[in-house]
Parts: structure tokens; C-alpha cells; sequence
């Protein structure tokens, strides 16, 4: 249909220009342009998600460059290298009953926080393919070796901590862009950080510290989902996965030990669900309403829901309910991003109990969990170089911005002295600069402070409890998506 026209269109051109030479000019170059134009309209009209490929997180519609609307093969990948210097401890015991001892030390890592490799394909007729690697701390290696000084025997040595985590592995059929099922190890997009983590996608070196604490991050589970987009903004997803495992929950970090599995599958005695939705509606500007609710209890090993049911736990559930709003703006050269989350688990006393009193050696890490927690941020940046017409041109981009975090994984639990966990809260500010010579390339660095809570001290008087916690961190960082 587009041929024709553009037949048409040239002919009409043609016969203007033998009457008008002087006052229409069509170079072939023009010509040539407005040709791949149609034949990439004609392509988006017989196959209408390549106008833009979904978001592997978030559902939403991303924007396929201009010249890869035909193409299938999408790899792409983010990370981050990282050096930092710490003016506390990080002696387990530093938050213990004399925390002064630490006052003074200090300690330094160089680290490779996330390196991620992205692999999808579309296969047609609505059907794609999407996985996501991820080594975290640099993976982990092992050698064999033979030791001399212990009669030549074979011994085998952990050279390098860390993780490799299949974090994506999903397949998905789009019917048209309201509707979308996937099913398969999908990330949880609750939270602006969960859905938003890719390395350029924050100001900081680090993972926003205050959901990365509380929740897991990046959060991924099984699960079945619906999704879809709307062409004035709007972006939703639902999902149904296995719920979290109370076992494995504590006091600083929540209820994020409790996704994923310790086992070589997924337990599934209980269940939960997910949602998010997005508005993208105003140029510049995303606002985003998470959430998630699902019991976790009974997802458990240790006891057989008979033992359960004959117990004083017999009508536990350890129900988690998360919500969350986020946003962020962007456009005369700044860039505002903002996170809330607050959660909630009942039956918080209980599962403590339940917690504490598992034997030596389980997955639990029998301590206090809260029955509530909560984190909220926002950050503001502003790029210098867009006051500038030679730098601007040329791509590059250099932001100075400020954060401000607080978060407590404590903030309220039952049976315990007030200021029992006051370490587990704080307030954060961060300040620094992001470089980007490069969309896709970024050069971070920040000088951070943690400012722990005040309590009440052991000889009555009221103030710091906790060292406070000052740190410098740099990182060279990237992210990138591709069409082939």
C-alpha cells in the first residue's frame, strides 16, 4: 500500500518538476530517506509490538531505534566496578554493647557489585524469549590444587566469593500491546529500585540503600504474568508467584532473605501476588504505585503443616503486604527520582519465636524480625554540561547531585526494649557527581554519611548509641540494550 503511494508521490514529483524546475528540487538522497521511512511503516503496520520492544521489567513500551524495527536478537547487559573507603568498622560486632571499641577503624573494598548479561529473541507471532545472567561480586571460583606442604594431597580451595544467579529466564506471547502473558523467572518490579536497576538508572555507586535493604533486590521469583501498555502511558502488570519463606527472615535486612530458595527448587506451600502500574502520560515525567501481598509461614522445611497444625502455631500466616510509590522526572537538564515503601508482616512475634527456636545448622538465622519497615528516598541531579551548545552537541553529559535516605528494618517490633535495634535505622545523606562521556558509559563518584539513630544509653542519658558511618565510593558503570 505504502509503495504505491510513494509511486504515486514520485510521479506527481516528476511532473512538477518538468514545469517548475526552478521552485521544487527532490534530491535522491530525499527520495531515499522517505523510501526506508515507509518500508518502516509498513513493517510496524504488519507487526505492531516493533514499534517498540517491551521492558523486560516493568512491561513497559521502550523505543526500538529507528533502523532495527525488522530485528529480533536483543542483548544488552549493565554493571558496575567499584572502590570504596569506610570511616567505621565492619566488625560483626561493631552494633554490639560497646561500640565505641570501633570508633576509629576504618576499611577499604574493590568490588564488582553486578555484571549482567541480557539475551532475548523474538521469535514471531507474538512469541519472545528473555534471560538475564548475573555474576554478583565477580562470581565465584574454585581450583584444585596440590599441596606441598602436606604430603603432595589434592585440595580443593574457594579462591573468589560472590554469586552467578539466573535472574531472567522467561518466555512470553503478545497478543497485541494490551495484553501480554510471560511466565518464568521474571524480576518483581516492587519498588522504584527493583524495577529501575539498571547501573545509569541511579546516581549513586551504589544500589539506593534503603528498599536494597528491606527488600530483595533485584528481586526475582517464578512466576505468571499479565501485562500491558495503553498508547496514553499507562503500563500495568499482575503476577502470581510462590510467596516468601519466614524462615530465613531477620532484623536488618526484613523479609528480603526470604525470596528465592536455599533449595535446589522453589517452595510453594503458600502464595502470593504482585502489581505494578506506571504513568508515563507527561513527557518527562513517571509515576509509578507497586505492590505485594502473600503469606509465608508454612513455606518451610522444618516442620509438616500436621506438626504445624498441633502447635501454638497452628494459625500462623506471616502475611507480607508491600506498598510502594516512586517517580522521577527528567528535562531542562535535571533529574528528580523519589522512592516510599512501607511493609508490613503479621504475626511478627511469632515467627521470632518459631525463628529462634529452630536447631542449630537451619536456614534461619534465628533472630528478631519486625512486624514493620520502611524506606523512603529521593535524589536530585542537574547536568552542567547542558548550560553549555559545544558540550551539549557532543552527547556528554556531567550531573552533580544529592540524596537523602532513611530507612529502619526495625522500625517497629514487639516484646524488646525500644532501643534494642536502634542500629537497624538510619538517616543517609550522599553528594557527588555522574560523568557520562557516553549514554551508555558513567563515571560515579559520591562521598556518603550515615547517621544512625539516637536511644537511650545503658546509664540513663539520652544520644548516639551507634558510631555514625561516613564513606567515599567511585565506580565506572555501564548499561546498554541492542537490537541485532
Amino acid at each position: 500500500m505504502y509503495k504505491q503511494i510513494i509511486l504515486l508521490i514520485s510521479l506527481i514529483v516528476s511532473a512538477l518538476y518538468a514545469y517548475a524546475e526552478d521552485s521544487i528540487k527532490v534530491s535522491s538522497a530525499d527520495l531515499q530517506a522517505l523510501m526506508q521511512r515507509i518500508e518502516r511503516l509498513e513493517q510496524a503496520q504488519a507487526h505492531p509490538n516493533k514499534m517498540g520492544y517491551v521492558d523486560g521489567v516493568t512491561g513497559a513500551t521502550r523505543q526500538a531505534p529507528k533502523d532495527t524495527t525488522s530485528r529480533r536478537f536483543t542483548i544488552g547487559g549493565y554493571g558496575e566496578v567499584t572502590a570504596k573507603h569506610c570511616w567505621f568498622s565492619n566488625n560483626y560486632l561493631r552494633y554490639g554493647k560497646n561500640p565505641e571499641k570501633y570508633a576509629n577503624d576504618h576499611f577499604g573494598e574493590f568490588d564488582l557489585p553486578h555484571v549482567v548479561i541480557y539475551l532475548g529473541y523474538d521469535f514471531g507471532k507474538g512469541w519472545s524469549v528473555g534471560t538475564e545472567i548475573e555474576f554478583e561480586h565477580g562470581g565465584t571460583e574454585s581450583a584444585i590444587e596440590i599441596e606441598e606442604e602436606e604430603g603432595g594431597e589434592y585440595e580443593s580451595e574457594i579462591e573468589r566469593g560472590g554469586e552467578v544467579a539466573l535472574e531472567q529466564f522467561w518466555l512470553q506471547k503478545a497478543f497485541n500491546r494490551y495484553a501480554i502473558l510471560r511466565a518464568g523467572m521474571q524480576v518483581i518490579p516492587v519498588g522504584g529500585l527493583n524495577a529501575h536497576h539498571e547501573s545509569t538508572e541511579y546516581f549513586g555507586v551504589y544500589r539506593n540503600e534503603g528498599s536494597f535493604t528491606i527488600i530483595p533486590s533485584t528481586w526475582h521469583e517464578v512466576a505468571l504474568t499479565f501485562m500491558g501498555s495503553t498508547p496514553n502511558g499507562w503500563h500495568y502488570q499482575a503476577m502470581f508467584l510462590p510467596g516468601l519463606d519466614s524462615d530465613r527472615f531477620n532484623r536488618k535486612n526484613w523479609i528480603k532473605p526470604g525470596a528465592g530458595s536455599p533449595y535446589e527448587f522453589k517452595l510453594a506451600n503458600v502464595f502470593a501476588g504482585a502489581t505494578r502500574v506506571d504513568y508515563t502520560g507527561v513527557q518527562g515525567l513517571r509515576l509509578s504505585l507497586s505492590g505485594y501481598c502473600g503469606n509465608s509461614f508454612r513455606n518451610t522445611l522444618s516442620k509438616t503443616n500436621a506438626e504445624l497444625d498441633a502447635s501454638a502455631y497452628k494459625n500462623v500466616k506471616g502475611t507480607v503486604t508491600i506498598g510502594a510509590f516512586d517517580f522521577a522526572y527528567k528535562g531542562y537538564g535535571a533529574i528528580v527520582r523519589g522512592e516510599f515503601l512501607y511493609g508490613h508482616l503479621s504475626d511478627a512475634a511469632l515467627i521470632t519465636q518459631y525463628n529462634i527456636s529452630m536447631r542449630k545448622g537451619s536456614v534461619s538465622s534465628k533472630q528478631w524480625v519486625a512486624s514493620d519497615a520502611l524506606a523512603a528516598g529521593i535524589e536530585a541531579g542537574f547536568d552542567f554540561f547542558s548550560l553549555n551548545q559545544k558540550l551539549k552537541a557532543k552527547s556528554q553529559k556531567l550531573y552533580l547531585f544529592a540524596r537523602y535516605d532513611y530507612y529502619d528494618s526495625m522500625f517497629r517490633y514487639d516484646n524488646q526494649p525500644t532501643d534494642m535495634y536502634a542500629w537497624c535505622g538510619r538517616h543517609r545523606l550522599a553528594a557527588g557527581i555522574n560523568y557520562f562521556p557516553i549514554k551508555q558509559v558513567g563515571v560515579k563518584a559520591e562521598f556518603s554519611y550515615g547517621i544512625l539513630k539516637q536511644g537511650t544509653r545503658a546509664d540513663g542519658t539520652r544520644g548516639k548509641l551507634y558510631n555514625d558511618e561516613p564513606q567515599i565510593a567511585v565506580g565506572i558503570v555501564y548499561a546498554g540494550f541492542y537490537q541485532l
